[in-house]
C-alpha cells in the first residue's frame, strides 16, 4: 500500500516465534480454579510487571461494551475480586447489567485466560480490610476521586488530595461508602497456550453445576 505509515506494514508481518510445552487435558484436570492457581504462580514468577493485571470487560443495559485494566486481588472457588469505585462508569455498568468477562495474557509465557461469569459485590467487611491495606496515598486518593466524572484540570485534583491529607493527618483514612470490591463467578473459563504455527491449545471449562466443569478442546 503506497505511502502507508511503516507501522502499519510492520503491525501486518509481526509475527513472534513460539516454542513452548502444549496444554494436554490430562495435565490440565478437572478444576480450572487449581489450574488457574498454577498458572497465576508461574506468572508472578515470571513476568517483570504486575502479573495480577486482567482486562475487565463489562456492557452498558443496552449493549455497548467497555473495557479496561484492573488489578486481581483474590480468587477462589466463588470467583475472581477485583476492587474500585462502584460510581464508576464500569460500577455503574455492573449495577445495570452484572455480567462480565475478564483476560489475563502473560506475553512471556504465551499464555492467556478468559473468564466468564456473572458479579456481586463483596462483602462490606472484606472491602474494608483491604483498603486498609492499601498504602496510604491510595487509600485518599479513592477517597477524594470521583471515579469516570469530569474534572476542571489537573490542580484541581491536587487540592482534593491536599485537602484531604491535612483533614486525615493525625487519623485513619476512612472507606468511602461507595468503594470496595466485586467478585467475578465464573460460568467459562478458558486456557489458552501458544505453540508453533498457530496450532495453539485451547481448554475450554463451562459450569454444568456447582463444583462440576464440563472440559473441552477447542479449535485455535
Amino acid at each position: 500500500m503506497k505511502n502507508e505509515p511503516l507501522i502499519k506494514k510492520t503491525l501486518r508481518t509481526l509475527r513472534r516465534a513460539v516454542n513452548q510445552s502444549g496444554l494436554d487435558e490430562k495435565d490440565a484436570g478437572s478444576d480450572p480454579i487449581a489450574l488457574f492457581e498454577k498458572w497465576i504462580v508461574t506468572a508472578v514468577e515470571k513476568e517483570a510487571f504486575e502479573p495480577n493485571a486482567m482486562v475487565l470487560a463489562t456492557a452498558s443495559p443496552d449493549g455497548h461494551p467497555t473495557a479496561r485494566t484492573v488489578l486481581l486481588k483474590d480468587y477462589g472457588p466463588d470467583g475472581f475480586v477485583f476492587f474500585t469505585n462502584y460510581a464508576s462508569r464500569k460500577g455503574e455498568q455492573l449495577t445495570a447489567n452484572p455480567r462480565a468477562g475478564l483476560v489475563f495474557y502473560w506475553g512471556i509465557l504465551m499464555r492467556q485466560v478468559l473468564i466468564d461469569g456473572s458479579i456481586t459485590r463483596t462483602d462490606r467487611k472484606t472491602s474494608e480490610e483491604y483498603f486498609h491495606s492499601r498504602p496510604r496515598g491510595s487509600r485518599l486518593a479513592a477517597l477524594v476521586s470521583a471515579q469516570s466524572r469530569p474534572v476542571a484540570n489537573r490542580a484541581e485534583l491536587e487540592q482534593l488530595l491536599k485537602d484531604a491529607e491535612e483533614k486525615y493527618k493525625d487519623s485513619e483514612v476512612p472507606c468511602p461508602e461507595g468503594w470496595g470490591g466485586y467478585v467475578l463467578n465464573p460460568t467459562r473459563i478458558e486456557f489458552w497456550q501458544g505453540r508453533a504455527d498457530r496450532m495453539h491449545d485451547r481448554l475450554c471449562y463451562t459450569r454444568v453445576s456447582d463444583g462440576n466443569w464440563k472440559l473441552e478442546r477447542l479449535a485455535p
